[in-house]
């Protein structure tokens, strides 16, 4: 096992938890990983994503988290941006290049260009910082338990938010603002995106005083996901047998970490300062809705004026709730409208868009 500058490496699993974790960790997961996470990794010189069945993930982190020679050389000086616990690494190094080279790729494939200014890492120093790593190793070894070796199913994943709120996830951990941001899309849980996604985190980040945002990179232990959708209420598995959530099962564009599990199955590692374009949520991309039969000249607010006649109040509300996130571009008109296919049903939208359209004499098939 190489650490970050080529060099042999090996220590004991119970190093994870010694302050120094490595970079990018060594996150198991199943064979199948995206080519991205694996071009990632050997940016790093982490040789481990590729997975060996045979090879644990205590044995994984083990050998990685010993190699702090190698750390040290990417490693320049306490982060200026964030508080002690965290220490910025310097340009040039196989860590911050690896970083900088998946966000500046995930955000140019989709035409926006992003300037990097500064990656800072987690230094899992202190009681807390060795508790937060020690317990995202003890749970990832209690899933491949639970699923077999090599069957974690661990990711690299991004999540963004305000400078404050990931400093305060990095400090002392997740909370309900996180999952209050995600305004329930998917759900009661904490929303990332895969790592040749950031763009889909970065429309939640914030632009600070200096124009900067945020991106937190994170390993995830994902275990068995299920599917869950757009406008779900669904806060915990619907199973032992599932462990979170995905927004798609065969390409997933969002993980769902529930909120039981938020700070024990994802571990935050790095931190990306970054310049974008003021308006990113227009360059996301939003799963395309289903066709439903729907009217061009029927506005959204005469729709949702319609529903409390077959609906229950507290659905009306939430819907008229995500009405005016979506007037507010919060969310996607996209999104909106799976969202109103979720909770009213196709059936029922049909029947008020066919007597709406019946009413005004027949109009092309759209919403507005």
């Amino acid at each position: 096992m190489e650490n970050i500058n080529g060099d042999q490496c090996r220590s004991s699993p119970s190093q994870i938890g010694n302050g120094n974790p490595s970079p990018l960790g060594s996150a198991t997961s199943k064979p199948n990983n995206t080519s991205s996470e694996q071009e990632l990794d050997e940016q790093v010189g982490q040789t481990g994503m590729e997975d060996s069945d045979s090879k644990t993930i205590s044995d994984q982190e083990g050998s990685l988290s010993s190699c702090e020679s190698g750390v040290s050389a990417a490693i320049s000086k306490h982060s200026p941006v964030f508080e002690d616990g965290l220490v910025r690494l310097v340009e040039g190094e196989r860590v911050y290049d690896g970083i900088k080279r998946r966000v500046v790729l995930g955000f140019s494939s989709r035409g926006v260009h992003v300037t990097v200014v500064g990656i800072d890492r987690n230094g899992f120093g202190g009681v807390r910082g060795q508790a937060i790593s020690s317990s995202f190793r003890i749970y990832s070894q209690a899933m491949e338990e639970k699923l077999g070796p090599g069957n974690a199913n661990i990711k690299y994943a991004w999540y963004g938010a305000s400078k404050d709120e990931i400093a305060h996830i990095v400090s002392h951990g997740f909370c309900h603002c996180g999952v209050s941001r995600n305004k329930g899309s998917f759900g009661g849980g904490v929303c990332l995106s895969p790592v040749d996604s950031p763009l889909e985190s970065a429309c939640n980040s914030v632009v600070d005083e200096d124009g900067l945002r945020y991106l937190l990179l994170s390993r995830v232990i994902l275990g068995k996901t299920e599917l869950v959708q757009i406008g779900s209420e669904q806060c915990h598995p619907s199973s032992e047998e599932f462990d979170s959530g995905v927004d798609n099962l065969s390409a997933p564009g969002k993980y769902i970490v529930w909120s039981t599990s938020m700070n024990t199955h994802i571990l935050p590692e790095f931190i990306v300062s970054f310049r974008a374009p003021s308006c990113l949520a227009g360059f996301a991309r939003m799963p395309k809705p289903p066709n439903i039969p729907t009217s061009t000249w029927m506005p959204f607010t005469i729709l949702i004026s319609e529903l409390p006649k077959f609906l229950p109040p507290h659905t009306v509300s939430l819907l008229s709730k995500y009405h005016e996130e979506f007037k507010e571009k919060k969310i996607s008109r996209n999104e909106f409208i799976q969202i109103l296919r979720h909770k009213a049903g196709d059936e029922l939208l049909t029947s008020v868009i066919k007597s709406y359209r019946a009413e005004k004499g027949g109009a092309p098939n759209s919403l507005t």
